[in-house]
């Protein structure tokens, strides 16, 4: 029995408020395990940015041979779980996010995840 005949409003468990489809969640899952092994996650604002800096010198600083890639598509960021960018995925695991990494640490991260 409700109050005053409000009814119940239905949310949606859809991380983009049910405005996505079956493919478009099946091709953001399929990102997430293909391709390059280093990913940047974010809408590609300064702060991304600079997280992609700070990992290609780190890579660089590792002889590391790895590509970057800067995914900005908010679904397929999503799919990883990540809700405050930018975010850095390493062969399919987020290693961190919501902060801009210095060089450093990102070494730091490779060695251990590698």
């Amino acid at each position: 029995m409700s109050l005053f005949g409000k009814k119940k409003e239905e949310t949606s468990s859809c991380c983009c408020g049910g405005n996505c489809d079956a493919e478009s969640m099946a091709k953001a899952e399929g990102a997430k395990t293909e391709g390059a092994s280093v990913k940047i996650l974010g809408s590609g604002c300064a702060k991304c940015n600079q997280l992609e800096e700070a990992t290609k010198e780190a890579l660089r600083q590792l002889g590391m041979d790895a590509t970057i890639d800067h995914v900005t598509d908010f679904s397929q960021i999503a799919a990883y779980g990540v809700m405050t960018t930018p975010a850095l995925v390493v062969d399919g695991k987020v290693v961190s996010y919501g902060k801009v990494l210095k060089t450093g640490e990102v070494v730091k991260i490779l060695q251990k995840v590698r």
